[in-house]
């Protein structure tokens, strides 16, 4: 197993950022690591894309689902079905969010990898510039793009969460409360992960990239979703 993951992960992204890095960054770590990171969300972002639309549409249809399991709560059978053709006639997965983390695992464990070990054995002519625009150090923690990536990933957590068509003063359900929760555990979380361990900057300037790149695809999402009148 160790072996496939080397083999078809972990060696394919190191060197594509050491190719990357010769011939497309002007010999700037930052720069391709940036790039890399756009190339992977490019290839992937059919799945991120439908596990994003389908957790936003999932959490416009709250009240629906809500009706239904009110409406069939003394029958299980018909409130699975209930909820299948809604599902079915919103076109959504209720389980792609798990499996797009499922998906994107193995991927964030080999990038990891490649940034915290690999770059020490990168082939090159010379030393590697680990200096990102002549000013961070990727190879050392970086507490400026820790928390540029926090607020960042905050941002796009608040556009992910959906308008509440509640009047003013009410109190909030459980699904909205922990929505609201998330927003501020996931930025939090990442701040712990990223300082805290002492992870190279490399690391956070992956997570910021990908952040920003998340950002804009759920600006997209949520006019596609505005245009479909949930």
């Amino acid at each position: 197993m160790i072996n496939l993951f080397n083999k078809f992960l972990y060696e394919p992204l190191l060197q594509s950022l050491v190719f990357l890095y010769q011939n497309f960054s002007f010999h700037d770590l930052g720069i391709a690591i940036i790039i890399l990171t756009i190339i992977i969300r490019f290839v992937l972002f059919p799945l991120f894309y439908k596990g994003a639309k389908d957790q936003a549409i999932l959490q416009r249809l709250t009240p629906k689902i809500k009706e239904i399991q009110k409406n069939h709560k003394d029958d299980k059978e018909k409130q699975t079905q209930a909820l299948l053709n809604l599902y079915k006639e919103h076109k959504v997965n209720p389980f792609s969010g798990f499996l797009l983390l499922l998906i994107q695992l193995p991927i964030l464990i080999a990038l990891y990898k490649v940034f915290l070990d690999g770059l020490s054995k990168m082939s090159l002519d010379g030393p590697i510039n680990n200096l990102f625009l002549g000013i961070i150090d990727l190879s050392q923690r970086s507490i400026l793009l820790v928390v540029i990536a926090v607020v960042i990933q905050y941002y796009q957590g608040k556009l992910a969460l959906p308008k509440s068509n509640k009047p003013a003063g009410a109190e909030p359900d459980i699904a909205e409360r922990v929505g609201r929760q998330m927003v501020f555990m996931g930025p939090i979380m990442t701040f712990v992960f990223l300082y805290f361990f002492n992870l190279p900057s490399a690391v956070a300037l992956y997570w910021l990239t990908t952040s920003l790149f998340s950002v804009v695809q759920q600006i997209f999402i949520n006019k596609r979703i505005k245009s479909m009148n949930i």
